[in-house]
């Protein structure tokens, strides 16, 4: 891994981070002969995690995706574990002022029908920001404005059906600060981009249906290594896609992405202008019922029904985002 961190400010150089790579844990397991599949064996669920921790410098990102290997660098760097972390909130939510999806869900109607989507927000309703306050050396505006850039950034990357399918990435990227983008376009190139963003695989569509969206989004004050200060931004949702599709089973249809992400932002005053805004400090995610070769490219498609995987007693867990990460892969 490559490691380019110039500091913004004067500093002693620190050594950068011995990181090493693990594999993603996975498995697959085949139904028993005879036994007829029941709606668990039906989903499909794949695992994608992006982990890390602050560097010092405050310059450029790295972003490491699912099914990728690491690359770049600088002011955050990620690494994939083989013991995966345990997957925020599964217990309790973090410390810092948050807000959880509360309008009211429309009616219910169409392909969310017989899944716990249909009682979920249509599309942006779905995500609630908390009151803007001071927060250690972060301003009530700055925080105002933190949130709304991380609220915009993911509208974008799970909402916004130019981006799905657009030709290149750039309608999120330009979300993220300057020092941040050539690393994030990577990220996409290399189809790395999946725990975070929505793009839809070639010939994939969806219904005019809007997707429904359930979670919560809180904020604190931090700081890294080095002493810059940052204001991170912690979201927790489940998306709930409709793809067209013949089958009259509940949610065989629907494609379901769970993700928690931890965005950032540092205080402007440690960082060069160039660093200044919207950066991704880790994310975790999973999909369910989802075509897995698309998924390998961090591109979403609705896949076969699929006859195995793990025998969960609560298929409509998938939809809870109070439920663990930490699932057995079954592409």
């Amino acid at each position: 891994m490559t490691d380019r961190r110039p500091a913004p400010e004067p500093r002693p150089a620190g050594d950068p981070p011995d990181e090493s790579l693990g594999p993603v844990p996975g498995w697959l397991r085949q139904p028993a002969p005879g036994v007829e599949p029941g709606r668990a064996d039906r989903w499909r669920i794949a695992l994608g995690r992006h982990s890390g921790k602050l560097l010092g410098g405050g310059v450029a990102v790295l972003l490491l995706a699912c099914f990728g290997t690491v690359a770049a660098v600088g002011y955050q760097g990620y690494q994939r574990w083989g013991a995966a972390p345990a997957a925020y909130p599964t217990i309790s939510p973090p410390s810092g002022e948050q807000a959880v999806t509360s309008a009211s869900p429309p009616p219910a109607g169409g392909p969310f029908d017989g899944t716990p989507a249909a009682g979920f927000p249509q599309g942006t309703a779905g995500i609630a920001l908390p009151p803007a306050k001071r927060t250690g050396p972060f301003t009530a505006r700055q925080v105002t404005d933190a949130l709304a850039r991380t609220r915009k950034a993911m509208v974008t990357a799970r909402l916004d059906r130019a981006f799905f399918t657009a030709k290149d990435p750039e309608r999120l990227v330009r979300r993220f600060a300057p020092d941040a983008r050539a690393d994030v376009r990577d990220d996409f190139h290399s189809g790395e981009a999946g725990s975070y963003a929505t793009r839809l695989a070639p010939g994939a569509r969806l219904t005019a249906d809007q997707p429904r969206v359930k979670g919560r989004l809180s904020y604190r004050a931090t700081g890294d290594r080095d002493g810059i200060q940052i204001l991170a931004i912690t979201v927790n949702f489940v998306w709930a896609y409709a793809f067209p599709t013949a089958s009259t089973v509940p949610g065989d249809g629907v494609v379901v992405v769970h993700d928690t992400v931890v965005w950032s932002v540092p205080q402007p005053g440690d960082v060069r202008p160039g660093s200044v805004g919207l950066w991704i400090e880790k994310s975790d995610s999973y999909a369910s019922n989802i075509d897995c070769a698309a998924w390998d490219k961090g591109l979403l498609a609705l896949g076969e029904p699929s006859f195995g995987g793990p025998a969960d007693p609560d298929p409509d867990a998938v939809f809870d985002p109070d439920k663990t990460l930490d699932l057995p892969d079954t592409c």
